[in-house]
């Protein structure tokens, strides 16, 4: 495999101080007439998703500085009906499952996650088609230009929370499912009314920032509920349920958990097509969902397929009308990148951005489940803010041998060096270590037989150089 090296120099910019003018709007929102230089604007502004320090608390992360932003720009959130997603893993799932059901009932679909693999725009989805280079680029121009009459510098995710916004309300999507980028009671998408909110499997993450336990956590994350909005909890630990019900109540309204409040159960096994597959039964107070197939590989997809169905159980209480027939052949439909994906035939590479000890457990045994292999060669890389003991401990079971590396322009990305001491530690394996991703990708490619499964896993920003460096390798094939 040939080897691509690019190097982009990124600086951040802090926060203006709320009794200066804020002038870096008004100076560069001029030059933004094409998407590379929206773009290259946008890498300029501070941006937390890459910080190796962040202080998390409410003069950093100021939701008002978001209110007056979309103001500005005339509120275009309260313009569309939007279904809140937060929670540790799971969320892209449940967003695509969720999405995959509405445009199969004829409803149009906005979707806004984060981060993004290749393109930035994968962030800000209608009807499974990112936003085109040109009103991306007009709308990241307009939201500056809003921005630069405002007392402060709107960071990264602020910038381009308001451009899903402003993007949603003049499609007029039917609904806009919205996934948090960090935590949820601090987090840039807090400042909208949803139908709904929904949280995913909560679990140790961003511990530095979010609290050191499940439960500082959990509560973190159930700061998006809102009074008399309904919410709903994929299942969760005895703890976690009971700070979500304390929260719930402190917020006036309620939370019903699924496999407790709603009655769900899971199977896995042969289907008519000879394949595994896990089917799932949801029981609410007025309807039941019986043995759909989940579309996504893994057991733990089984949680998050019933709070998908869930929800859409609540929209109907809303009004919204849906054929089940239609929602279980649309549900069949889903997909969604760097989950579980197959993007290498020779050798077999599979990627997924399994970026916690959890999803490592979860990523280890669907591979185990779903592709057979002769042995597996890891390709590891993390953030070192991460629970790298843990996830090094998940790796270990899984894999026959591990080339640990770091993705390119990842500032919090953990040292491959270090990765292979700490390591070493719990596992006598063989391993080895490459600087560059191109190069970790060809250690393996050369140590693969054609029945061997090299598998690309640890993050967002590992598996995104990987389906780009493969893109590109693809490209001069042809």
């Amino acid at each position: 495999m040939a080897t691509s090296k690019t190097t982009t120099k990124k600086t951040a910019k802090k926060r203006t101080p709320a009794k200066k003018k804020a002038s870096t709007s008004k100076t560069t929102s001029p030059s933004i007439k094409t998407f590379s230089a929206a773009v290259e604007y946008l890498q300029n502004q501070t941006n937390y998703e890459r910080r190796r320090k962040v202080t998390y608390n409410k003069d950093t992360f100021k939701l008002d500085g978001m209110r007056k932003l979309l103001t500005a720009l005339g509120n275009p959130q309260e313009k569309v009906a939007m279904i809140h997603v937060a929670g540790t893993n799971g969320k892209g799932s449940t967003v695509a499952m969720i999405s995959s059901m509405l445009m199969g009932n004829g409803y149009t679909v906005g979707a806004y996650t984060s981060p993004h693999l290749i393109d930035i725009r994968e962030r800000i989805v209608v009807n499974n088609e990112m936003i085109g280079e040109e009103p991306f680029t007009s709308l990241i121009k307009d939201v500056v230009e809003a921005a630069s009459d405002l007392d402060f510098s709107p960071t990264f995710f602020e910038l381009v929370t308001a451009t899903a916004f402003k993007y949603f309300a003049e499609q007029a999507v039917d609904i806009a499912v919205i996934e948090t980028g960090l935590g949820g009671r601090l987090d840039s998408t807090n400042v909208i009314t949803p139908l709904m909110t929904l949280l995913t499997k909560i679990d140790l993450e961003h511990t530095h920032l979010l609290g050191d336990t499940v439960e500082d956590i959990a509560r973190e994350k159930a700061g998006i509920f809102k009074a008399s909005i309904p919410a709903i909890s994929a299942a969760q630990s005895e703890e976690v349920i009971a700070v979500l019900r304390q929260c719930a109540e402190e917020t006036k309204t309620s939370v019903n958990v699924i496999a407790q409040d709603i009655e769900f159960s899971a199977r896995f096994g042969g289907g008519p097509d000879g394949k595994q597959h896990t089917r799932i039964c949801v029981i609410t107070e007025d309807a039941q969902y019986m043995h759909i197939p989940v579309p996504l590989a893994g057991e733990h997809q089984a949680t998050n397929c019933a709070l998908a169905v869930s929800a859409i159980n609540e929209l109907k209480k809303l009004g919204y009308a849906f054929e089940n027939i239609k929602m279980y052949d649309s549900l069949a439909t889903t997909t969604i990148s760097g989950r579980m994906e197959m993007v290498w035939d020779r050798p077999k590479i599979l990627v997924d951005v399994a970026h916690d000890p959890t999803a490592l457990q979860a990523l280890i045994k669907s591979v185990g489940a779903h592709v057979p292999y002769d042995s597996m060669i890891c390709v590891f890389g993390a953030a070192q803010d991460k629970d790298i003991d843990a996830m090094l401990q998940k790796i270990s079971l899984g894999a026959d041998k591990i080339i640990f590396t770091q993705a390119k322009g990842h500032q919090r990305a953990a040292e491959p060096k270090i990765l292979q001491k700490r390591f070493a530690e719990i596992s006598g394996k063989m391993t080895q270590i490459a600087n560059t991703l191109p190069e970790a990708l060809e250690l393996a490619a050369q140590a693969a037989s054609q029945e061997d499964l090299i598998c690309v896993t640890g993050g967002f920003h590992i598996v995104g150089e990987t389906k780009s460096h493969l893109r590109q390798i693809a490209a001069k094939k042809k």
